[in-house]
């Protein structure tokens, strides 16, 4: 668990409580929700599918964000392998804080704390995407020292019944 001052903490889900299962399907409810990812909310059925999607994925990494008894934030992430550099590699696929507590260093925790377990998994890098128009992300993510690819890359998907 990590904290920082004295109301922030950083914690793995723990799946077993039902409490941080709920603030998981909560959570990225409220992502799809917003703006930046995509302005459709999930079902009730959704949210509980996702949860145990995740519980049950061999690779997935989610941290929760408690401040003052509520979950604010989340991060989901996957380990991958590396071909170029045979080693582990993290993707952050998720990172998400709630309106009203964005500006409060939350994101940057979570961001912190994924970087501290890419080290402890000896990963040699990490990875996500991010929207081009989601400049508040893109000066976080750059100054905890994420750069765009050297040549650059498209996002690319198959959307697949």
């Amino acid at each position: 668990m990590t904290k920082a001052g004295t109301n922030i903490s950083i914690q793995p889900c723990d799946y077993s409580c039902l409490s941080q299962r709920q603030a998981v399907g909560s959570l990225i409810n409220a992502y799809s929700k917003d703006e930046m990812g995509g302005g459709s909310p999930l079902s009730a059925q959704e949210q509980v599918a996702l949860t145990d999607g995740l519980s049950k994925h061999p690779t997935a990494i989610v941290l929760l964000a408690e401040t003052d008894g509520i979950y604010a934030g989340l991060l989901v992430a996957f380990e991958n392998f590396s071909t170029f550099t045979a080693r582990p590699m993290l993707n952050i696929h998720d990172v998400f804080v709630l309106p009203g507590y964005r500006g409060k260093g939350i994101g940057r925790l979570l961001l912190n704390a994924i970087i501290a377990e890419a080290a402890v998994r000896k990963a040699s890098r990490l990875t996500l995407e991010v929207r081009t128009d989601n400049l508040p992300a893109q000066h976080l993510y750059q100054s905890l020292g994420f750069e765009a690819p050297t040549p650059g890359m498209h996002y690319w998907r198959k959307y697949l019944k």
